[in-house]
């Protein structure tokens, strides 16, 4: 479904600049606001805003629940353990044989799939590429393993698409019957079903048949949930489908859960299995350290005693970037990653909560300028947050020169810029009581939810920087950061929504089309994820087509949006540290797996 969108729009009444940009969504054209300023002459002749006793709104955010004490004391010896390492060494060697020796087509898919949910791909990256490319090559006209096995043709179709293969909807066409519904005699196979189920989730825009296939599978498995449990397996995995399809899922989290699977399963590898469990207790390690780290880097920043105002959540940054970064030897990217969240995090509240108009209008301008000596006119506050900003950013562009020899501030501070220029305009909404149209929101949100800051540093980190590259990033309508960045911006809302309003922040989503189409919020919040859903379409199209960025860049892009409907899919698993995200995270980087005996 695409977006609901307008050819016009009413502007706001306060004094600003925008810049359109026409370009095109689902066949429609509309406009994206891509530059939001205040007249400069304005900004430049106010005054210094100096700290006094003005009345500021506060959100009442709860201080952190991970002490910096606690982080600290938290060691894993697994990294520097030999014997362990040399094990999981010894272990890799004898799976990547089992992928070189295999013959059958269907088993290496399934062995593929299986490396991939249990965390262990990156291992055997080059011999999962030869194979699906070979497997992609083979597969026009009929193919013996696959002829009338619906599970079959599922797994390969998930896969080749997840991988970026183009593979047609029609594969499907000879498991429906004359009206288009899935044939009788398969309602009993649910393995097949379930994988078509799953394999629904990587389809593009316009494939109905497909839509369809996925509503009637699961109408099947769901009474197969209410009828049949023996084969624990299988139950366990058609459940979880239905909490949250494997394509949205954060991989690292998805590992954890199908080791403890995978270990009931009648026909598990016990070396794939314990391989799982060395590998998965190592990368935690890594982590943790990764962790500490930050941790360490925070306390000296000062940002979250200093900025009391604002929300103090490094594990739930640390979180994100693991989430994104998930190639263990990405160290530096995940770092680096961690820095970004926190410092996005602190800027956020300062508009959403703490700053008034006029002081944010001053902070927007000095960011553009990107001047220090501009900082004499901010508050203490803004000034404490300016200059870890401007440290920041000036150590990574001071990197990416002397390592790729291509100069990021001019990049990097248009970013910045932009971003902030989004978070005046949503304050600027707020103060004067302005109600934007869904589109209005959309066209502005897409970028005050910092995916293309978030995604931006992490890729400067990367060996396949280009000129290109750095284009996309900026201007990317409607590329894959896009649609990144709207499932992200969607799903926040529907975890943040009541939050906000109840302390008076600007209409997010839902009420945005709450107003104009006088739906009732329980619609509403259909409407959204419809929108979500259209979203992954376009991510799904967009992971097919040549693009300027690596196949681990593009994973990223995806990773962004998973994260967000872990953090966001029940409550806001961000903010409110103590709820069941707490689980999840105690899960990943502190508490190891015990081999079985």
């Amino acid at each position: 479904m695409a977006f609901c969108l307008f050819s016009s729009f009413p502007m706001c009444s306060f004094p600003i600049h925008s810049k359109l940009k026409s370009f095109s969504y689902n066949g429609s054209s509309f406009r994206s606001l891509t530059v939001f300023s205040v007249s400069q002459t304005d900004v430049a002749n106010k005054t210094s805003v100096v700290d006094d006793n003005k009345i500021r709104r506060s959100a009442n955010y709860h201080r952190p629940i991970w002490d910096y004490d606690y982080v600290q004391s938290l060691r894993k010896n697994f990294v520097q353990d030999e014997s362990y390492n040399e094990r999981a060494s010894k272990l890799q060697e004898e799976v990547r044989m089992m992928l070189g020796n295999m013959v059958d087509s269907l088993e290496k898919l399934e062995l593929i799939d299986t490396l991939q949910r249990l965390g262990l791909s990156y291992h055997f990256e080059t011999e999962i590429n030869k194979t699906l490319k070979n497997i992609s090559i083979d597969r026009i006209g009929t193919v013996a393993w696959k002829k009338d096995n619906l599970y079959a043709t599922a797994l390969e179709f998930r896969l080749l698409r997840q991988h970026g293969y183009k593979v047609e909807q029609d594969v499907f066409t000879c498991f429906m019957d004359d009206v288009g519904n899935i044939k009788a005699s398969l309602n009993q196979d649910f393995k097949g079903l379930l994988n078509l189920y799953e394999a629904s989730y990587l389809l593009l825009e316009g494939e109905t048949m497909l839509e369809n296939a996925r509503e009637q599978a699961a109408k099947l498995l769901k009474q197969y949930l209410k009828e049949n449990n023996d084969d624990q397996y299988l139950w366990m995995l058609v459940d979880h489908a239905f909490e949250l399809p494997l394509y949205w899922r954060m991989p690292r989290l998805e590992a954890r859960w199908f080791i403890d699977v995978y270990d009931k399963n009648k026909d598990k590898n016990p070396i794939i299995l314990e391989l799982a469990i060395l590998d998965y207790n190592i990368v935690q390690s890594m982590h943790l350290e990764d962790f500490r780290y930050a941790s360490i880097w925070w306390k000296e920043l000062g940002l979250g005693e200093r900025l009391s105002f604002a929300r103090d959540r490094l594990m739930s940054n640390f979180l994100w970037s693991a989430g994104m970064v998930i190639t263990p030897q990405d160290r530096k990217s995940r770092r680096i990653q961690t820095k970004v969240n926190a410092l996005l995090t602190c800027v956020d509240d300062l508009y959403d909560v703490y700053g008034t108009l006029d002081e944010l209008e001053l902070f927007t301008d000095v960011v553009e300028r990107w001047d220090i000596n501009a900082i004499q006119r901010l508050p203490n506050y803004m000034k404490i947050y300016f200059h870890a900003l401007y440290n920041f950013v000036n150590e990574r562009a001071f990197d990416t020169l002397k390592e790729q020899g291509i100069d990021a501030i001019p990049f990097l501070k248009k970013l910045w810029t932009d971003l902030c220029k989004a978070y005046l305009l949503e304050a600027k909404w707020y103060y004067t009581g302005y109600k934007p149209t869904l589109q209005e929101y959309i066209d502005n949100a897409w970028i005050s939810i910092a995916a293309p800051v978030m995604l931006a540093h992490p890729y400067l980190a990367t060996d396949h920087i280009t000129e290109e590259g750095l284009h996309n990033i900026q201007e990317c309508y409607p590329g894959i950061i896009y649609q990144a960045a709207i499932i992200v911006r969607l799903v926040n809302d529907l975890a943040t929504t009541s939050y906000e309003l109840k302390r008076g922040d600007v209409p997010k989503s839902i009420p945005c089309y709450m107003n104009e189409s006088g739906a009732s919020e329980e619609e509403a919040h259909d409407y959204i994820w419809k929108l979500i859903d259209t979203a992954w379409k376009k991510i799904n199209e967009d992971q097919m087509t040549k693009s300027p960025f690596s196949r681990k860049f593009v994973e990223m892009a995806m990773n962004h949006a998973r994260v967000s409907i872990l953090l966001y899919k029940n409550d806001d698993g961000f903010g409110v540290e103590d709820s069941e995200i707490k689980d999840k995270v105690l899960s990943l980087f502190v508490h190891s797996i015990f081999l079985p005996k």
